[in-house]
């Protein structure tokens, strides 16, 4: 790669730092901020997960379009659309004045808010093959917990100035940015990008995306695997700061900080660590970018059901560290472990897909989290649940087996054939 193309590409992951950071920030503000939202909008607690859920499953239900449009449309215009549009729904969020408008704005936040992350992340493997794949990836989505940390603040600036100037600001920073981001976008050197072992084509030039990505054994794995996570930690996520609120009784503006603060803040550095342990290890196995977040789910577990049996407040910290640090594990190598998987021209098309099963299961548990908690079920029944399922999704990682473990050649039968087969055993 030349110094331009190392250049563009650093750029590039330096520039959708920033988009990731907002893009964490507004959808977590409502979470950090349940007091003062409940008491103006007179919400219960099935009310108000139901703005959590509403939003996870739209934004679920429209990844698997976002990410094809990213494939075929361009992934830099669908970015910038994207945050121009999620702002907009942020400021607006801190107008409303009743349910129907906060549940119209966050159903606004998850349809724009979808078609970023598959835009983004396969924009950002397109500029980085091989050796900086997971550290860039990695140091990317480090702004999503850059953003959840900042978003744990919530409760503190809501009861210092109100919770609605927190939206508004928020919201017109966003539209600020992506008018930045309009003019410095730098276009992709792509003739100065080497091609990674990862970097696969499998299917024929007439194959449906979709089709060929329902029939990867490897992928429906990750499938699987990323909806038990997201049955899992979204409603961890969603519902901490409550937990330490309601049931371990943690004043407000300090529920958001020891709760998704905390847990962000631990997956900020397992992202860091798990990228560059991914991209060592992956120089001998490319199976390095499952596993390693497979051994992470495997330790968090039996911290997750700790975490919902006991209520001193140390040891539930520490079991929420190791949660956090376990998701950043994923984070860091999701996107690349599907490279290892997918036709290379299907990816933001199979991100999608992997938030659509993530993000809608996280929404139903999310929901079922606020009507069993006015019912008198604790919120650590749930994070016990979730411990059962992380597990289950470590053991789907440790079976992902990369196409490309015997390497890839380029088939040579027709000129301009482009379709890359797994070499004969």
């Amino acid at each position: 790669m030349t110094a331009a193309a190392t250049r563009a590409a650093w750029t590039i992951v330096g520039l959708l730092w920033v988009v990731a950071l907002i893009n964490y920030l507004d959808r977590q503000l409502l979470v950090t901020m349940p007091g003062p939202i409940k008491a103006d909008l007179r919400l219960g607690d099935e009310k108000f997960g139901l703005l959590s859920s509403v939003f996870l499953w739209i934004y679920g239900l429209c990844s698997p379009i976002a990410g094809y449009l990213a494939d075929r449309v361009g992934k830099r215009r669908v970015i910038l659309a994207s945050l121009i549009i999620w702002s907009a729904a942020t400021f607006a969020s801190g107008l409303v004045t009743s349910f129907g408008g906060m549940l119209a704005a966050r159903a606004t936040l998850g349809v724009s808010e979808a078609f970023y992350m598959p835009a983004a992340v396969s924009l950002i493997v397109d500029y980085h093959r091989g050796a900086t794949r997971s550290r860039a990836t990695g140091l990317h989505l480090s702004g999503v917990y850059a953003g959840s940390v900042l978003g744990g603040l919530g409760g503190a600036f809501a009861e210092a100035f109100g919770w609605r100037p927190v939206f508004l600001v928020i919201g017109g920073l966003g539209v600020a940015y992506a008018v930045v981001l309009a003019i410095v976008f730098p276009s992709p050197p792509q003739d100065d990008l080497a091609e990674a072992p990862e970097d696969i084509i499998v299917a024929s030039h007439g194959e449906n995306a979709f089709r060929s990505l329902l029939s990867t054994p490897g992928f429906l794995l990750l499938l699987a695997m990323n909806m038990l996570d997201g049955a899992a930690y979204w409603p961890v996520r969603n519902w901490l700061a409550e937990f330490f609120r309601g049931e371990l009784g943690i004043a407000p503006a300090w529920a958001g900080v020891y709760g998704p603060m905390t847990f962000n803040g631990a997956a900020f550095v397992g992202m860091l660590i798990a990228s560059t342990l991914s991209d060592r290890w992956s120089v001998y196995t490319m199976r390095a970018r499952a596993l390693i977040p497979a051994i992470g789910f495997v330790v968090a577990a039996p911290c997750l059901v700790l975490m919902g049996a006991v209520d001193h407040i140390p040891v539930v910290l520490a079991c929420v560290l190791v949660a956090g640090m376990s998701q950043g594990f994923l984070d860091a190598n999701l996107m690349p472990a599907t490279c290892t998987v997918v036709d290379l021209r299907y990816r933001a098309t199979a991100y999608g897909l992997l938030n659509f099963a993530g993000t809608t299961a996280g929404g139903f548990m999310t929901y079922a989290g606020g009507m069993l908690k006015e019912r008198d079920v604790p919120l650590g029944t749930m994070f016990q649940l979730a411990g059962g399922m992380i597990f289950v999704a470590g053991l789907l990682l440790f079976m992902v087996r990369p196409l490309g473990t015997r390497g890839l050649r380029r088939e040579t039968g027709g000129a301009g054939s482009g379709v890359d087969a797994p070499e004969n055993s």
